[in-house]
């Protein structure tokens, strides 16, 4: 989940409004068509932990600050400005005016639906509830449990109110225990996306209320299901014309999770973008329709870039044959990873998981020691892994039993797990049983611990190291194992890896808290919880009509001013001038 704090937005003016009496924008209008590979997992923001819920969360929900798509750096939101102290442990927050939660019946005049600092505060509040489940909701671990003030005996019901907040007139001050160098980016996760109190009370959390530049229309159920948004015609921001925003009339999600399917729905027209090519087709979608890409103008546009995705399994640390380290290790050096990147990936990486759980960007993280991690990592090996094997009591695999491989279907994680399942049989003589489900059901027995080795696509919600190796932490587990864990689900606990990842969030130079990240996951990776496998570098392709959206390293994808007009040869030639 990604240091100058100035407050201007270079493509929206911030402007409140009761209502949205702006001019229009001359290309407004029309639907975006954008596919999603899973249904996501919940609808209510504080309960977000995947990336399929918070793609459409993004466009409906807004948090008080948010990143900005082509940079990804920290703009305003529902904040319109904020304020630091020196020592980093209070944090002040001016809640705009005029902000307007989408329409919905709860309401009983447009005052009702004015966003208020009591909601905000109340927002607070539901995060760090136990909530509908008894447990914790995603943001209460990852931001606030530890860092806000009084957070945690309110979560545990010693107090009625959480100290660390407090009310000033339309702010809002947040008091942290100690200085947390990512928690304005986390503050922009969407899992801390603001909520109307009235809906709540109302027990309406999931009908999707929030005050983003879309709202929820509905969730189509057919032979492709699709999740229906619409333009908010009362959002607050305008582009820097004064012209309302978003642009769009409404965006549409067709959930596939084909990749052949999505492809063939791209070259129909019918999706307006894909993200990552079903490797069977790769070489015939770049080279057999490079006309597309070349011809002027273009009818297609190619991204291809690092993304802050790391594909890994991790091992149930509760099972006890893994809790023996030479097992562990044996695993990683059974693994043939060139293989699964060009049998099964067909090349569509940005590198294979020869290093750790932090993708290896350097230009993301600079001062990273990114080979000190690949010194202590894994490749293929197989005389070592079964070696390891046999001394930790199972030579040739004789004794150890099989173990249930759990993953979301799809053709690249169908095909991987496949390969993997080979892999470790042909070295290890240990038999994987691929064991496929829909997302929602992996998540829930992830967070349960049911199951051997566990399928995971880790998406930064922010740039630093920490966003990954926070998964690891040791005192994000909760004291019942039938408690569900939701950050650590590998439940690994390794003191000396929390000492260093506390040391890194200690620092106040990035490159201390570099240095002291890197230490953190070497001894991760000596002690690995976890077999990486590869990091993402997915192809984006969209067409050229439409305008405004922007690639970035989190894959995050924002249209409110995304707009669809063909070019001219006009506008060609200019940008070719431009470019010059």
């Amino acid at each position: 989940m990604k240091n100058s704090w100035v407050f201007t937005l270079l493509m929206f003016t911030i402007i409140s409004c009761s209502s949205n009496k702006h001019p229009e924008f001359e290309y407004s209008g029309g639907a975006l068509h954008v596919a999603l590979d899973n249904e996501p997992s919940t609808f209510i923001s504080r309960n977000v932990d995947d990336a399929y819920s918070a793609e459409v969360l993004y466009q409906v929900m807004e948090c008080l600050v948010s990143f900005d798509p082509k940079d990804l750096s920290v703009v305003p939101k529902i904040a319109k400005s904020w304020e630091i102290s020196p020592d980093g442990l209070s944090y002040e927050f001016v809640i705009r005016k005029g902000v307007l939660f989408h329409p919905h019946e709860v309401f009983g005049s447009e005052k009702e639906r004015e966003l208020t600092v009591e909601d905000v505060k109340k927002t607070i509040e539901l995060i760090c509830s136990k909530g509908e489940t008894g447990s914790a909701g995603t943001a209460f671990s990852f931001v606030f449990e530890k860092y806000l003030m009084g957070a945690k005996d309110f979560y545990e019901g010693k107090s009625k109110s959480i100290s660390g907040l407090k009310i000033i007139d339309n702010k809002i001050i947040f008091k942290l225990n100690e200085k947390d160098n990512n928690f304005l980016n986390k503050l922009a996760n969407i899992s801390c996306a603001i909520t109307s109190q009235k809906i709540h009370d109302a027990n309406l959390d999931q009908d999707m209320i929030g005050t983003g530049p879309f709202k929820f229309r509905e969730y189509k159920k057919s032979t492709t299901n699709s999740i229906v948004l619409l333009k908010n015609e009362d959002y607050y921001l305008t582009d820097k014309k004064g012209y309302a925003l978003p642009y769009l009339d409404s965006v549409i999600y067709l959930l596939e999770s084909r990749k052949l399917e999505q492809l063939d729905l791209f070259e129909s027209k019918k999706l307006d973008l894909i993200c990552g090519l079903p490797s069977s087709r790769i070489t015939k979608m770049l080279e057999g329709r490079i006309s597309d890409f070349n011809c002027s103008p273009p009818l297609l546009i190619l991204e291809n870039n690092p993304i802050l995705t790391t594909n890994y399994y991790y091992f149930n640390m509760l099972d006890e044959r893994f809790k023996k380290l030479k097992v562990r290790q044996a695993f990683n050096y059974a693994i043939d990873k060139e293989k699964i990147g060009t049998d099964v990936l067909r090349n569509q990486y940005s590198e294979l998981g020869i290093y750790g759980v932090v993708p290896p960007i350097s230009n993301t993280f600079r001062g990273y020691d990114f080979e000190g991690v690949k010194s202590v990592s894994y490749n293929f090996d197989p005389e070592k892994a079964r070696k390891l094997l046999a001394e930790a009591g199972y030579p040739g695999g004789v004794g150890f039993g099989s173990i249930n491989l759990r993953f979301n279907i799809n053709d690249i994680n169908s095909g991987v797990a496949d390969e993997f399942s080979k892999q470790i049989y042909s070295v290890l003589g240990i038999n994987v049983n691929i064991d496929g489900s829909d997302f929602e059901h992996l998540l829930k027995d992830e967070s349960l611990a049911k199951g051997e080795i566990f399928r995971l696509g880790w998406v930064a919600d922010y740039p630093s190291p920490e966003t990954f190796l926070f998964n690891f932490y040791g005192k994000s587990i909760p004291t019942n194992k039938s408690t569900p864990s939701i950050i650590n689900k590998a439940r690994y606990n390794n003191p000396e890896f929390d000492n260093f990842f506390e040391l890194a969030k200690k620092s106040n130079k990035l490159s201390d808290q570099m240095n002291y990240f890197s230490k953190a996951e070497k001894v991760l990776m000596s002690d690995p919880p976890i077999i990486p496998l590869w990091y993402k570098g997915d192809y984006g392709i969209v067409y050229s009509n439409v305008r405004n959206l922007h690639f970035n390293a989190l894959n995050l994808f924002i249209y409110t001013d995304v707009y669809i007009k063909n070019w001219s040869k006009e506008e060609l030639l200019e940008k070719m001038k431009n470019h010059k």
